[in-house]
């Protein structure tokens, strides 16, 4: 008897064990002398069988293991005589990148054939894998939503699925019939929307060998791009950009409301810690203003003591009531009825790049003042996909 049968008949024991209860058990829940033997009986041939089926399987493992080859495989290709390395291809290629470079410094009078390969549709070139991995280096540094978000990667629309409703456990009684809840879903698309930004170089800098263009062009682009994005990742309204989580509708919920409108309690701060839910608490962070937090540094407890605790460790942020605490210049200054601290799990918060940033030069329009412009330009949006995973602490209105 192979395994697979032994297992089957195994089933079918434990099946009819089932059923010889139902029909077998009397109303006081026994079995009569004669049916416990047979049950014991059964349940003896079940032992019997996983005794077996454990020992066949502990023999196949032992065969497994002495198939295996004694050497591993050749998988890789020769390394050649001289040593290089493997050939990047496309816009990976070291040809590509510095192609790219003198494209820029003629102003894109000297185009060579390799650029093809990376030609956007809207015009302009693709920019070379390491040049988008250093963007993408400087828009995770510098854009504190980045950080603390989820971010993905979409060749088209991106549908995310949550659940709206959640089944609930009910008692019922012996026999009784059962109830089903429907699950339902929301859906949250993610789609792109087109972000640029525009630089412009002297002719004298642009053609000057020793001058970093690359550097130059990586760093103004990588910083304009960030900003940009942060700004809509926290208060952009979903039209023509990101939906932020700070919008109205779709964005993080208002877990307290201050007695002030001018000043922030410490006892605010704790109730807003616990208007979120406990899961959400486990990664949590606090992200406010550099205006707030400086407020926030003073508040203390009943006994005097400081909520703020100061980093031990350097690039570490500071923490209040044992959480994180960053800033960005783009979350509002408190003012009556605005909001003053956003507190929750900003991972909830995702972002979505719609394929890969591009090049592009800006022709004549800026030829009579001896100046060469050009252009960056990205596809991203985002959202908060589930709105109760952060909660607000806003002001109250009026003085």
């Amino acid at each position: 008897m192979t395994i697979t049968e032994m297992r089957e008949k195994r089933n079918k024991l434990v099946g009819m064990m089932d059923t010889f209860l139902d029909t077998h058990t009397t109303d006081k829940g026994t079995l009569s002398a004669e049916d416990d033997k047979t049950y014991k009986d059964m349940e003896t041939e079940v032992a019997q069988l996983t005794d077996s089926i454990h020992r066949m399987e502990r023999r196949e493992e032992i065969e497994a293991e002495l198939s295996k080859p004694t050497s591993k495989p050749l998988t890789g290709k020769p390394m050649k005589a001289d040593g290089d390395k493997a050939v990047k291809t496309g816009r990976a290629s070291d040809e590509y990148k510095k192609a790219l470079l003198q494209a820029m410094r003629t102003n894109f009078r000297q185009i060579s054939n390799v650029l093809q390969e990376g030609i956007d549709p809207q015009g302009g070139y693709l920019v070379p894998d390491e040049y988008d991995k250093r963007l993408i280096d400087i828009l995770t540094e510098e854009n504190v939503m980045r950080t603390l978000g989820t971010n993905i990667t979409t060749s088209g629309e991106h549908k995310i699925n949550i659940a709206a409703t959640k089944p609930a456990a009910a008692w019922i009684e012996e026999g009784g019939t059962l109830t089903f809840g429907d699950a339902t879903f929301d859906q949250i698309i993610l789609d792109a929307h087109k972000l640029h930004v525009a630089i412009k170089v002297t002719e004298e800098l642009l053609y000057d060998n020793a001058f970093n263009l690359e550097n130059y062009i990586l760093t103004q682009f990588g910083k304009a791009l960030s900003n940009a994005e942060e700004d809509a990742f926290i208060n952009g309204t979903g039209v023509g950009q990101p939906l932020g989580i700070l919008a109205e509708t779709g964005g993080a919920q208002v877990g307290v409301t201050s007695a002030s409108s001018t000043k922030v309690t410490a006892d605010e701060i704790i109730n807003l810690v616990y208007s979120l839910k406990r899961p959400y608490r486990k990664n949590a962070v606090f992200l406010a203003n550099d205006v707030c937090v400086a407020e926030l540094r003073k508040l203390k407890d009943n006994n005097g003591q400081y909520l703020w605790q100061p980093s031990l460790q350097a690039g570490e942020p500071d923490r209040v009531l044992g959480y994180k605490v960053y800033t960005s210049p783009y979350f509002p200054v408190p003012t009556a009825g605005g909001t003053a601290v956003a507190f929750g799990d900003f991972s909830y918060y995702n972002i979505g790049d719609r394929g890969t940033r591009s090049f592009a030069e800006l022709k004549e329009l800026f030829a009579g003042n001896g100046m060469i412009g050009f252009v960056a330009k990205e596809r991203v949006d985002g959202k908060l996909v589930l709105p109760e995973a952060i909660k607000l602490l806003q002001m109250k209105s009026g003085s």
